[in-house]
């Protein structure tokens, strides 16, 4: 009965959206295309001088003609730290990726030869995220493990031992993991 009292519940909670509040997001002031903030009011400060040293890590694949949501992930938080005052020179992002998200980093030939002809929605994301450097960092175990060569990859993605030497390095660089 405990079950069927709780499914009950469950069932008749109101139907809420999957981004609660999704018309409050805007683009951000360095990445317009995606990676959309909520401009908020704050009574946690950020100092005047912060810098950030953040690195993203992903393994799970976009779905074809989508952004890889990591990808996302770190022009938002660009986006939202620009738009609260932070210079872009204070900002410092990786995205060490592996897994099978590691065919979201990959060139026109080899993304379609993946996906059927499907075109990777990520080359514009990777090309403007590079541009602002973001560095992009693939892991090679998984690379060799899915047979993608540094020739396949999107230019400006760098190919690392594997991404527990990167994460290593990035953390002895100063980097923190982003636990989202």
């Amino acid at each position: 009965m405990f079950k069927h009292v709780t499914a009950l519940a469950i069932l008749s909670l109101p139907a809420a959206p999957l981004f609660a509040q999704s018309d409050a997001f805007h683009p951000g002031p360095v990445f317009t295309e995606f990676g959309n903030v909520a401009s908020v009011e704050t009574t946690f400060e950020i100092p005047a001088n912060a810098e950030f040293a953040v690195a993203f890590d992903t393994s799970t694949a976009a779905e074809p003609g989508e952004i890889n949501r990591t990808l996302n992930s770190a022009a938002r938080f660009i986006n939202m730290h620009v738009e609260a005052g932070v210079p872009l020179e204070n900002i410092r992002v990786a995205v060490v990726v592996h897994g099978s998200a590691g065919f979201d980093l990959t060139n026109a030939a080899s993304y379609a030869g993946r996906y059927e002809g499907a075109e990777n929605a990520n080359a514009a994301a990777i090309e403007a995220l590079t541009a602002n450097n973001v560095r992009i960092i693939l892991c090679g175990q998984s690379a060799a493990y899915y047979e993608i060569g540094t020739e396949d990859l999107l230019p400006g993605v760098d190919m690392a031992l594997s991404a527990m030497t990167a994460h290593a390095l990035l953390q002895q660089d100063g980097f923190t993991l982003n636990p989202f």
